[in-house]
């Protein structure tokens, strides 16, 4: 089969290409596959972090995808559907996870040649942090879609409130495999420079304020004096706010910030050093860190918010908090460490990830796509 793929690839990091390169190998394997991506992604003024692309402490798939997308010039959709239209794809997958990307995703969409079979994975549909443009956005993106593949009940619900016809394909999200083997948690502490005799609850990724970050500092404050918490993860915004929360709760002492971009080569050693993974989200669809954490059989402490504990079992592969809330947080977290769940979880989680790969996926997606 003849497949185009249109997302974030390298040279842009992050998340979603992350999520391309992926899927992109998997495909290739016994199908034509062509990539296309960003000339331009977002206008560097609307961007919150410090770079869009890969850099030389990255070490990412450098898929050979044409940069062809501009995503603010109008004259670059056209000339994107012409080039995809010219491969003569039997099936396009396109990738949505912002509605500022609707418009011009959209309109390539719409251009696509009738005898392509077009198919977007959503990542998100209906955002955390909403604009005034996102019904539109979203109305004129979905209208241009024969199938939707959607990786929690979270995202399907917000896709079928928008598109009650929609047809869907709902699968879990793969489990990253990217990052490397797990390191001996003593060995990863010492390489960030931690010490050795302190329990490690760990935040990683980009910090934004859906996130609640600022909920997990708070909960920290309830806990014992050996709980320390590691911070990695690029600053969308300004760290001001958590600075002053650590401040005034004379946490500085317990909290290890690495503020910065975590290159894939670094991403096992966080991991690796940590007791648990933290998702103190206050509204989320779902999270790809949970693929990450899972790779390396690391126990997650969830707050029930969208579709994050549907990769959680509570008790069995981690821990769910009923609400975004500082001490209820705390709670879950002394639970853990009181009963020593982490080696019951990361075995149940190690036994279960090998039903979750990237290979299934993209067979889900071609039987899916053979089937509308």
């Amino acid at each position: 089969m003849k497949i185009s793929l249109l997302s974030a690839f390298y040279p842009y990091r992050g998340g979603i290409a992350q999520f391309s390169a992926m899927l992109y190998r998997a495909l290739e394997v016994e199908n034509e596959v062509k990539a296309y991506t960003f000339k331009r992604q977002y206008p560097n003024f609307l961007f919150p972090g410090t770079s869009q692309f890969v850099t030389d402490d990255d070490n990412p798939d450098p898929i050979q995808a044409e940069r062809i997308l501009d995503s603010v010039n109008p004259f670059s959709f056209r000339s994107t559907s012409v080039k995809i239209n010219a491969f003569e794809p039997d099936l396009f997958i396109g990738q949505y996870w912002m509605t500022f990307f609707g418009p011009s995703m959209g309109a390539v969409h719409k251009r696509i040649d009738n005898n392509t079979k077009r198919i977007s994975i959503l990542h998100n549909v209906i955002p955390h942090e909403k604009r005034f443009f996102d019904e539109s956005a979203n109305n004129f993106f979905l209208k241009y879609n024969d199938g939707f593949v959607v990786m929690s009940d979270t995202v399907l619900k917000d896709l079928l409130s928008l598109k009650p016809d929609a047809k869907y394909l709902r699968i879990d999200h793969p489990v990253y495999t990217q990052f490397g083997a797990k390191k001996n948690q003593c060995d990863a502490i010492e390489e960030l420079g931690l010490s050795k005799d302190k329990k490690y609850l760990l935040f990683f990724g980009f910090i934004r304020t859906y996130k609640g970050l600022d909920l997990l500092i708070e909960a920290l404050a309830e806990l014992s004096s050996d709980v320390h918490l590691i911070v990695a993860g690029e600053i969308y915004g300004s760290f001001y706010k958590y600075q002053q929360l650590i401040n005034e709760l004379n946490l500085g002492e317990r909290i290890h910030l690495f503020n910065n971009y975590i290159s894939d080569d670094e991403v096992g050693t966080y991991f690796s050093a940590a007791d648990v993974c933290m998702l103190t989200y206050k509204g989320a669809t779902q999270s790809g860190i949970t693929a990450i954490s899972h790779h390396f059989d690391l126990p997650i402490i969830a707050t029930d918010v969208g579709g994050l504990k549907e990769k959680i079992r509570h008790n069995e592969t981690g821990l769910i908090v009923k609400k975004p809330n500082g001490y209820l947080i705390a709670n879950e977290v002394k639970h853990y460490f009181l009963y020593d769940l982490k080696q019951v979880f990361s075995k149940k989680i190690e036994e279960e990830k090998s039903d979750n790969s990237w290979e299934d996926f993209a067979k889900s997606i071609l039987d899916f796509s053979k089937s509308i």
